[in-house]
């Protein structure tokens, strides 16, 4: 569906010009001359990945009843009753003028979200014209010139912002909550990859049976009976669920022969093939040094995670949780608040509860964020803690973000200057990222990008 413009503004500011830039051809007449657009010009085109239906519209001028320009402001009237967004457009050199305030009153009555563009600023003698633009009422001017594509980023940016939330209101209004649901029965459809993994004799083939509540694999006190990624196909409360019991993983360096090195191999690959990834840990060796090996791998190739901590039945509580969550916290940072469980796979203890806790870290995994409470989340957390100084001593201008995918969230940043932002800076952008919107467990991407012009061309 697209999002439907209006540009509007008094004669001779610059509104042809958007319209052609928009376009990306020349489809409206373009002259110093004022009043040469007097008819309501409709196409339909792109703004990077926005689709937009645009409408350029004949200058405002006070008329007598009757006359064609009083016709003129008629249909302008009526391009604005049926835009969702209205582009008022001024000349920021010659400053506000008597017909811009008096537009500006005509345009807030009509209830639009208003982007207000201080056209024509290409040179150095816009500035007094900038801060005019501040009395009319309708917010911060965007810096613009749709001669010399200047602003069309930050045009991109708003306009997105605002589909958004227009679309999400409309949808809210014909489907109520059916949205949320829909959702969950979309990634119903698909089965989710489980892997389970760990060190040799943890209990991951223990853990497969009681899932399926069968004796499907081979159990033991011997280290090493499972050679091979056993794939069963199973379902949990309507969800469809492939398990994939796996080899022990020891240290590389403990690694000898030929059958082991390939276990190891068929494990790793069923790990990077999963959704989501159980670490089963024994409870008495919390999260040794080849646990956390796994982790990382397991985290670096953008799994989610869920550590499983078997054996809970027999273990020293107090003391394995403690270790449990202090070794959690110093040294699984790329992704913070992955979930445990507490489980006895041998009494079926604790399932239930890691199934919901795999469950909820899929559905995080897969969570997409719309780009209106996104970039404001952006807006407000550069204002609490602005983006440090580059390499030339001036202030890194992060423009805006936009999640380029999801399995798992990633993000893009457009900056200015995107070689000279520190990693402490991106840290602090993904924790409170995590913070606002339940990310919490999952590892997060995000890529900084110099911002470009759809129309630089």
């Amino acid at each position: 569906m697209a999002l439907k413009l209006a540009i509007v503004g008094r004669p001779n500011v610059g509104k042809s010009t958007l319209f052609n830039r928009l376009a990306g051809k020349k489809l409206a007449l373009v002259h110093d001359l004022p009043g040469v657009t007097r008819d309501r010009k409709e196409v339909t085109t792109k703004l990077k990945d926005l689709e937009l239906t645009i409408i350029d519209t004949a200058g405002y001028e006070e008329a007598t009843e009757g006359k064609m320009e009083e016709r003129m402001w008629q249909q302008t009237k009526r391009a604005i009753e049926e835009s969702d967004v209205v582009l008022f457009l001024f000349d920021a050199r010659a400053g506000m003028q008597a017909y811009d305030e008096h537009f500006a009153d005509l345009v807030r009555k009509s209830k639009k979200p208003v982007l207000l563009l201080a056209n024509k600023c290409e040179g150095r003698d816009q500035e007094q014209g900038i801060y005019e633009a501040y009395k009319l009422g309708l917010g911060e001017p965007i810096i613009f010139s749709a001669e010399h594509s200047i602003g069309f980023d930050e045009l991109y940016l708003q306009l997105k912002e605002l589909e958004e939330k227009l679309f999400a209101a409309k949808n809210e209004e014909e489907t109520g909550e059916e949205d949320a649901i829909e959702d969950i029965n979309e990634l119903k459809k698909k089965p989710i990859q489980i892997a389970i993994v760990g060190r040799p004799n943890v209990g991951k083939s223990t853990l497969v049976n009681a899932l399926l509540n069968d004796e499907r694999m081979l159990t033991g006190p011997e280290a090493g009976l499972t050679r091979d990624a056993i794939t069963s196909r199973w379902q949990w409360k309507g969800w469809k669920i492939n398990l994939v019991d796996t080899a022990g993983l020891r240290k590389q360096a403990k690694v000898t022969g030929a059958i082991e090195k390939m276990s190891v191999e068929s494990t790793m690959y069923a790990a990077n093939m999963a959704q989501v990834v159980i670490l089963v840990l024994d409870a008495d060796g919390v999260l040794d040094k080849q646990d956390l090996t796994i982790a990382r791998k397991v985290l670096d190739e953008g799994r989610a995670l869920v550590v499983a901590v078997n054996k809970w039945d027999i273990a020293d509580k107090q003391e394995a949780l403690q270790k449990l969550n202090d070794k959690l916290a110093t040294s699984l940072t790329q992704a913070e608040g992955v979930p445990t469980v507490t489980i006895s796979a041998l009494k079926k203890h604790g399932l239930d509860k890691l199934l919901s806790a795999v469950i909820k870290v899929y559905e995080r995994w897969n969570v997409r964020i719309p780009t209106a409470p996104l970039n404001q989340w952006f807006r407000d957390v550069q204002e609490a803690n602005p983006a440090p100084l580059g390499k030339n001593k001036r202030r890194i201008k992060l423009k805006y973000i936009t999640q380029a995918k999801t399995r798992p969230p990633s993000f893009f940043i457009f900056s200015s200057n995107p070689e000279g932002l520190p990693d402490s800076y991106l840290r602090y952008l993904t924790n409170q990222l995590r913070e606002t919107f339940g990310l919490r467990g999952i590892p997060i991407r995000i890529t900084v990008r110099k911002a470009d012009n759809p129309y630089a061309e």
